[in-house]
């Protein structure tokens, strides 16, 4: 698989459980915008059977390689950014994965479950990023608990191995120059954005501005019965340029653990 069929299985996935970002993409489209996409998210186990290193192969192959390391000591959470090594428009790829050890021993118990449920082949897939949910069962009450302690560990155990979120390219739009602006607009066309720590997290001094739609509502149908939970959700970044007039490349940490709870449940209920 190349790197263009990568990423555009990527999107196919993501858009099926997310008709907001499709349709926000139109409505951009609609106003003369050429979309480009600044960064997909992608989330794991940091368990050595799914963990990042095992994630990133098929982004290696391609010709991505590792620029950044992040850590977000509240959510229990280290990530690894990339970017391609020849082709200056392919979007960064962010992966994260939860530290399991830092987490209750319940958690990891049940994590270990879900894990070993698997056929264990199916982790050395080389398209296991695009694989969802590979764990046998889907238990309301396996998700409710894990809940209860991480929002990140209960959507992976619904959704899998899948992008997280696809993120618009703000500094490639026309008719936008600012976030507030972009911002304002979506909200007038009825969207609900990302409150937690702002509606833009970040600021021009630390070199990048985000903002993110609230994650659509999908149902799940669990063995007790259909959930309708949060899914996935539409980013968007604004860079600004580095000393050296070149736009900086990178995340913000404390920035980019708001943008993670555009798929908490506690934020929908205030929709």
């Amino acid at each position: 698989m190349n790197k263009d069929q990568l990423l555009t299985k990527l999107w196919e996935q993501y858009a099926d459980i997310t008709p907001s970002a499709k349709k926000i993409h139109e409505l951009l489209e609609d106003r003369g915008e050429e979309i480009q996409n600044d960064h997909i998210a992608i989330r794991t186990f940091n368990d050595k059977r799914v963990n990042i290193e095992v994630l990133e192969k098929p982004f290696l192959n391609v010709g991505y390689e590792a620029r950044g390391e992040y850590n977000f000591e509240t959510k229990k959470l280290y990530a690894k950014h990339y970017e391609h090594t020849t082709d200056k428009n392919a979007p960064r790829i962010f992966i994260s994965e939860l530290e399991l050890e830092k987490c209750s021993a319940e958690l990891q118990e049940t994590v270990q479950d879900i894990l070993n449920s698997c056929d264990q082949n199916v982790f050395n897939d080389s398209e296991l990023v695009l694989s969802g949910s590979v764990w046998k069962g889907n238990s309301q009450k396996i998700y409710k608990s894990l809940l209860e302690e991480s929002e990140y560990a209960a959507w992976m155990y619904v959704y899998g191995f899948r992008a997280n979120h696809f993120t618009i390219n703000t500094n490639a739009l026309k008719e936008f120059k600012t976030l507030e602006e972009l911002n304002s607009f979506l909200e007038e066309s009825g969207w609900k954005l990302n409150a937690s720590g702002g509606k833009i997290k970040g600021t021009p001094e630390q070199l990048l501005e985000q903002s993110s739609t609230l994650a659509d509502l999908y149902v799940v149908d669990f063995e007790e019965g259909a959930l309708e939970i949060p899914s996935c959700y539409y980013e968007f970044a604004l860079r600004y340029p580095m000393a050296n007039g070149e736009l900086y490349q990178g995340f913000v940490a404390s920035s980019a653990d708001k943008i993670f709870e555009s798929t908490d449940v506690k934020l929908q209920e205030t929709k």
